[in-house]
């Protein structure tokens, strides 16, 4: 299983627009072939960091992944929004695997 944390940049003027395309990432993910954890909008501290996450089994799954989502209406859409908006500033994406397994019990 990799886990993908993309690192926004967001313009801090433009939070509900960030809001509104993690929003629809939040439907075109899942039905695409993505287990979304999900996506995060500044809150305290930092106004400009965001984040999204989501895990796929393997590279090669993400590719097939990525594939459907450029074909899917809401897809292409949120693209285009966000090219539209320029409310992203910078976009980096990282893979990472689980190492802190097994976990505790909480008490």
């Amino acid at each position: 299983m990799l886990t993908c944390v993309i690192r926004y940049q967001i313009d801090p003027t433009k939070k509900a627009q960030f809001e509104q395309y993690a929003r629809n990432w939040g439907q075109a993910i899942p039905r695409n072939g993505a287990d979304l954890i999900g996506y995060y909008a500044p809150h305290e501290g930092s106004t400009t960091l965001a984040y999204g996450i989501y895990n796929v089994a393997n590279l090669a799954d993400y590719e097939a992944y990525r594939a459907r989502l450029a074909t899917d209406p809401l897809g292409r859409e949120n693209y285009e929004f966000a090219q539209k908006e320029r409310f992203i500033l910078r976009e980096d994406r990282t893979f990472l695997t689980l190492a802190s397994t097994p976990h505790g019990v909480a008490k």
